[in-house]
């Protein structure tokens, strides 16, 4: 990988543009491990699973009711004699003929012969007489034995993120383990002279460090993990055994500042030095001090800001989609795109696109509704709070009024 460390001139990259040359950068992992299923959640499958059978492989009833020795819809009044019982795990040994019934369950086999199954409270039973009192539907209320799945379906594709719907899928399809991608191992330097720890004491002119906690949460939250947590002062050799270091310990290199331009910013001369800066600086407000490279053998480096906001949504649009692509998942996620309303007033300068953080309401008419978070400043750590949406500001808008509509990133996580 090779470039200038600046070639888009004092503006930066804009962020679509940013994402694609990222993705289209780096090199899926190959490395895969096998894992029980109940530990498979948000990894990424690395084989096609196929269905060893056809699920559930048997006929079953779809309520409580009675299984008819018949494959025509009941009339009124029609007759059967009762034969036996069916239960889920203890199914009716033997088979029904015409004029024949069995008592069944929700989810029992139906035997040979069934083809009907009524509801119980469309009938009457006398000792073992059995007679329909009203109208069926012509529903026969029979779930097929190959519902789910037929034997040899594919169930799952490699580069699939599993989900809980995946694992119930693939547990009531008898499948115990998976194959899977191994996740990268994450290396984050937390750069500056002015950071104590939150605990210490604070001398005059620092503060408490609070984009590692920040951002390791964030990326567990995503569903990886950051295994190498380095807190290192604007020190160039410093800062560059960490990178040397980290560069032979991880798959991805993350840093939070030291990569703009001031007299302390050290970072980024530094991975030009070690490795290549393939860009650095978003067309984006917050984040447009965020670099892009690689360090040592091609191991990705991801630059982000300083001011905790701007690291946050940073990692967001560009860092996560990345790690996706890492792991091997084949489409990364991003997140869905909603219109909203304003409900509040906002004013700001034409310049750059900005991402507003808002929560997400419901109007009087059932319109979606964006309130925004207070002070939109990126040093606000406060401003992500119950965040529902990244509001998406055009670079040339000017100030906005309570009822106007823009897009906005829904970045609240799919459940199923």
């Amino acid at each position: 990988m090779s470039g200038s460390a600046e070639p888009y001139g004092i503006e930066g990259l804009p962020l679509l543009e940013a994402r694609n040359k990222i993705l289209a950068a780096l090199r899926p992992t190959q490395k895969t491990e096998t894992v029980a299923l109940n530990q498979a959640l948000g990894r990424i499958n690395a084989e096609p699973v196929v269905a060893p059978e056809a699920i559930p492989g048997f006929r079953a009833s779809v309520m409580d009711g009675y299984a008819l020795g018949q494959q025509t819809q009941p009339q009124q009044g029609d007759q059967w004699t009762l034969q036996g019982r069916s239960a889920p795990g203890a199914p009716f040994q033997g088979s029904l003929s015409p004029g024949e019934a069995i008592r069944i369950l929700t989810g029992a086999p139906l035997p040979p012969g069934a083809g009907w199954v009524l509801p119980q409270e469309l009938v009457c039973t006398q000792d073992t007489e059995l007679s329909l009192e009203g109208n069926a539907s012509d529903n026969p209320w029979i779930r097929a034995a190959d519902e789910e799945c037929k034997a040899e379906d594919c169930l799952l594709d490699p580069g699939q993120r599993l989900t809980p719907a995946l694992l119930g899928r693939l547990a009531s399809c008898g499948i115990a383990q998976l194959l899977v991608y191994q996740q990268p191992r994450i290396g984050l330097i937390i750069s500056g002279d002015e950071l104590v720890p939150a605990g210490t004491t604070k001398p005059p002119g620092t503060i408490w460090e609070s984009n590692g906690t920040l951002l390791i949460a964030l990326i567990q939250t995503l569903g990886q993990k950051v295994e190498h947590h380095c807190v290192v002062a604007d020190e160039p050799q410093a800062l560059r055994q960490t990178l040397q270091d980290l560069s032979k310990q991880c798959d991805v290199v993350v840093s939070t500042g030291g990569v703009s331009a001031g007299d302390s910013d050290w970072i980024r001369p530094l991975v030009a030095e070690l490795g290549a800066v393939e860009f650095w600086k978003l067309f984006l407000k917050p984040g447009r001090p965020f670099a892009f490279g690689t360090l040592g053998d091609g191991v990705p480096f991801f630059g982000l800001p300083g001011n905790p906001v701007a690291a946050a949504v940073t990692a967001l649009q560009l860092l996560w989609p990345a790690l996706q692509a890492i792991e091997g998942q084949t489409t990364p996620e991003l997140f869905p795109r909603v219109r909203v309303e304003l409900t509040d007033q906002l004013q700001r300068r034409p310049g750059r696109p900005e991402l507003a953080r808002a929560r997400l309401d419901v109007g009087s008419s059932g319109q979606l509704l964006a309130r925004l978070n207070g002070s939109q400043a990126s040093s606000r750590i406060g401003s992500l709070e119950g965040a529902d949406l990244l509001l998406e500001l055009p670079a040339d808008a000017d100030d906005l009024k309570a009822g106007d509509e823009l897009w906005a990133q829904l970045i609240r996580r799919t459940v199923f």
